[in-house]
């Protein structure tokens, strides 16, 4: 289990780095590796990361002009983020971090225009 906590910690590091960077797409493979072998579980932790990567892959559609599949992505992503809070885990205080920083893109990438979820 450590050794799995660590590559949880290890995708994540890389994932916030990417959004940093604005490499969206790079972010997206940041977690579809940790994600992708876990995908059929009815896990909440593992619906959360599939969460972020919608995330990622809503920025990198903004970036390429559509907003509209964008907005699509977006609306998954909001529906995975609720998920926080209701399992335990031990990367709960990482996982805030994350969301702080993909509602900080968001802004500023949509502008002002939030929508009700």
């Amino acid at each position: 289990m450590a050794q799995e906590s660590t590559g949880i910690t290890e995708a994540f590091d890389a994932f916030a780095h990417s959004l940093a960077e604005e490499r969206y797409y790079d972010a997206h493979e940041d977690l579809e590796s940790l994600w992708f072998p876990r995908r059929f579980e009815d896990d909440n932790e593992v619906k959360l990361w599939k969460g972020f990567i919608n995330a990622a892959v809503s920025f990198e559609l903004i970036k390429r002009g559509r907003r509209e599949a964008s907005e699509r992505a977006w609306q998954n992503y909001l529906k995975y983020c609720e998920l926080l809070g209701k399992f335990e885990t031990e990367h709960y205080e990482m996982y805030v971090k994350i969301i702080k920083i993909i509602e900080k893109l968001d802004s500023r990438l949509r502008g002002n225009d939030k929508r009700e979820a």
